[in-house]
């Protein structure tokens, strides 16, 4: 690699700014990448799917195209690290080179380093640098370095992606799903997962996870590169390469016209230069001898020159300066230091004794509060349990078949002291009669909401209101425990018995 042709601007990046300029360079490259992403991985889906179907097992396509996932990241890769220096490649040209790019790496890629979590960060230097074996393991040592965290939380974020974009594909369909049919869909749905989903559902959500993988895979490689070209920036000290080759270009450029000039001189005549300047220092006199004069060799007149130099206010002068000092500086050691590895050994002995004693206190609370804080944890669901046999013996065994007289055992249910067995009777019977008049046919176990919708077809408005108003009476009842007034509850026997023409 040559970090000069670089198209783009390196500097000493964190992991996370290093992860958006991978993602960057992916938006500029963005059709580059995805097309020959779709060409490439959409065949194989299909050819795993058909195989699968044939051999009942179209689980097995949704896994191995899933352990090929290293095949299909080459593609980004390859476009990336052609477009970082200012060529984008073609989608015919990166389908051509999928055949040999990276080749050599692969099986490892796709065996023990499959699951490897800062694959996004080393695949580059399997794929791009081409050295030896060995070599190669010290190179993933180096680059991995301190962003193989980070190179793993991309890796761990990316999958929650792909899980969130999957459950929003599947979530999506339910909203074109009517709100009055919802919950009988959401059953459905469940109780077919339950029971084995059909091939045709399987295919559904192998289709549903390609979807994701190749919305999210991308990003996943471009983020890794990212964090590739930032660790080389750090170890090979790229911005500081390319610092001195910019002030060299600036230094040449600025510095050529002098140097031209001193050459031309020096090439007219140096001979006439050199004898100019040979003449001058011969005629130039002795600088020290104008000073000191002739007697300059006396040691003592020239250092009392100096002396006198130094005294001159101008010139010399003196200037306090004050330090800190110990008083009594620390004595070197001598000697060997004592052995202290049998104290070591000692305090660790004792600190582990007392780790064991505190986990063996904890555990004994634990077991002593265990009668406090168990019932207040499973509280819940003990309180479930417990009101439930409370709640049924409260409820009278109802018959298989309706009284002949609805109205008569109603009252008479009312007036025992069992008003919630008396609306139940109410909304049978009212159920049994809606759905005669209607001329419909209701499931077993049919819900409240199925009922309402079975009680449109009535063709009377008057009997679909009270139909509407019994099954709210009941609902009131029988979930939130709100009963309605005694005369409430005769007003509404009294419209149902004329209704549903009951015997009176």
């Amino acid at each position: 690699m040559r970090p000069e042709d670089l198209d783009v601007a390196l500097r000493p990046r964190s992991s996370w700014e290093a992860m958006e300029l991978g993602t960057a360079l992916l938006r500029r490259h963005a059709g580059a990448v995805w097309r020959p992403w779709l060409l490439a991985t959409l065949p194989v889906l299909v050819v795993l799917n058909a195989a699968a179907w044939m051999l009942d097992r179209v689980w097995l396509a949704a896994l191995l195209m899933w352990w090929l996932k290293p095949l299909f990241d080459r593609i980004p890769l390859y476009v990336l690290s052609r477009g970082v220096f200012g060529h984008t490649p073609g989608t015919v040209e990166t389908l051509r080179a999928q055949w040999s790019f990276g080749r050599g790496a692969m099986p490892a890629h796709l065996l023990w380093r499959r699951l490897s979590p800062a694959r996004s960060l080393l695949m580059p230097v399997d794929l791009l640098e081409g050295s030896a074996a060995a070599q190669r393991r010290a190179r993933r040592r180096v680059v991995g370095g301190p962003a193989y965290g980070q190179a793993a939380l991309l890796t761990w974020t990316c999958w929650h992606f792909e899980l969130a974009l999957a459950l929003g594909v599947v979530a999506a369909v339910f909203l074109a799903v009517p709100p009055e049919l919802l919950p009988d869909s959401l059953n459905s749905f469940w109780m077919l997962l339950r029971a084995g989903p059909p091939p045709w559902l399987e295919l559904a959500f192998n289709g549903v996870a390609w979807l994701a993988v190749s919305v999210v895979g991308p990003f996943y490689v471009a983020a890794g590169f990212g964090l590739y070209l930032n660790r080389r920036t750090e170890t090979e000290a790229w911005d500081v390469e390319l610092a001195f080759r910019r002030l060299r270009e600036r230094l040449l450029a600025q510095a050529a016209a002098p140097l031209a000039l001193l050459l031309a001189c020096m090439l007219l005549s140096p001979a006439e230069v050199l004898a100019q300047q040979q003449g001058e220092d011969d005629a130039r006199p002795a600088t020290l001898e104008q000073v000191f004069g002739q007697d300059h060799a006396d040691d003592a007149r020239f250092r009392d020159a100096v002396a006198r130099t130094y005294r001159d206010p101008l010139l010399g002068g003196e200037r306090t300066v004050v330090e800190w000092r110990l008083k009594s500086p620390p004595r070197e050691r001598t000697g060997d230091a004592p052995d202290l590895s049998v104290l070591a050994a000692l305090l660790s002995r004792i600190g582990e004794w007392m780790l064991w004693i505190a986990v063996a206190v904890l555990v004994l609370l634990v077991l002593v509060t265990a009668p406090r804080w168990l019932p207040w944890l499973g509280g819940s669901a003990r309180r479930k349990r417990a009101e439930a046999p409370a709640a049924a013996a409260t409820l009278l065994a109802m018959p298989e078949a309706s009284p002949e007289d609805i109205a008569a055992a109603a009252r008479r249910l009312w007036q025992s002291g069992h008003p919630r067995d008396a609306l139940a009777l109410v909304y049978r019977g009212s159920v049994e009669a809606m759905a005669r008049d209607a001329q419909v046919e209701l499931p077993p176990g049919a819900t409240e909401a199925q009922c309402l919708r079975a009680s449109r077809k009535l063709p009377l408005p008057a009997a679909r209101e009270l139909f509407a108003q019994v099954v709210r009476v009941w609902q009131y009842a029988a979930y939130a425990g709100r009963l309605p007034a005694e005369s409430e509850f005769d007003s509404l026997l009294d419209a149902a018995r004329t209704q549903w023409a009951w015997r009176g």
